[in-house]
């Protein structure tokens, strides 16, 4: 197996990104648009930076806000938070815009936002639509996923449409081979310089990413020669950069139902450590 095609099957390995429901649940389909806001964090303050970022959970359930979002932060790479917001349409979206300027919200948000921005190098925020031609697999129960894997795709001008032939393959390939993984597709239409895909993986534990190898020999076994010829010859001439990272799910910096929180309350509302008392003074 060429290492190129190794590559791309790699990157392309299971995932689930939060999708539109119903306000008391977290999504259990792919939602059309994705809202992704990803804050680099100075090195040594990724606990202040988490601290502060409690307060926006806070303050959206004292609004009771039904806007929630997923907040995962990177194991590998940059030290950034990536928050996930999911939306049926801009319309959906646009709504959600006016509920955070409502004034007392919107008051509360602009004071995080200011102690926030202390502890930030950079803010980048993306948008992108669902390519649900270009996705695989049976979307997750998200309450119970705690890792994530995603794979950043820039694609030479011109080259879209091989993009998109050489996922399709990867895809067809993956039926064949009755993977049990799943990956979700999606395209940046804001945010991002050219032609960029996003590709999302989940995990219950980080111990099951040692199943990406067998999943990728197995789909790749599956492919025929024309697929195999049409990957490798996409990842020679139509990539301009692949970046795949590893993030881990933040319960405390995520703003999720309460229905949500009760199904793993350890998980979702972590105990605080309690203080440690002063030392008694020596007489």
């Amino acid at each position: 197996m060429s290492k190129t095609r190794t590559r791309f099957s790699l990157l392309l390995f299971a995932i689930s990104l939060p999708a539109s429901a119903p306000a008391q649940s977290l999504p259990t389909s792919q939602p059309s648009l994705l809202r992704i806001s990803r804050e680099e964090v100075k090195p040594g303050r990724a606990a202040d930076h988490a601290k502060i970022e409690a307060g926006w959970p806070a303050a959206y359930e004292k609004a009771k806000s039904p806007d929630y979002y997923l907040a995962i932060a990177s194991i590998t790479g940059t030290n950034e938070v990536w928050y996930l917001s999911p939306y049926a349409s801009h319309d959906a979206q646009g709504a959600s815009m006016a509920r955070d300027e409502e004034p007392a919200l919107a008051a509360e948000l602009a004071r995080l936002s200011r102690a926030d921005g202390e502890l930030l190098t950079g803010i980048r925020h993306l948008q992108a639509r669902a390519r649900l031609d270009l996705s695989y697999g049976t979307y997750p129960d998200l309450a119970k996923m705690r890792f994530w894997e995603i794979t950043t795709f820039r694609v030479r001008p011109g080259h879209e449409r091989h993009f998109t032939e050489a996922a399709k393959a990867y895809v067809a390939a993956s039926g064949r081979a009755g993977s049990k993984s799943s990956f979700r597709t999606y395209e940046v239409i804001a945010g991002a310089v050219g032609s960029t895909y996003l590709i999302f993986s989940s995990v219950a534990s980080f111990a099951e990413f040692d199943q990406t190898m067998g999943t990728d020999e197995a789909v790749m076994k599956a492919a025929t020669a024309d697929e195999g010829s049409l990957l490798q010859k996409f990842m020679s001439e139509g990539v301009i950069t692949v970046e795949t990272q590893r993030f881990r799910l933040d319960p405390v910096q995520s703003y999720v139902s309460k229905e949500v929180r009760a199904t793993d309350p350890a998980f979702w509302m972590p105990k605080k450590p309690a203080a440690a008392k002063p030392a008694a003074s020596q007489p």
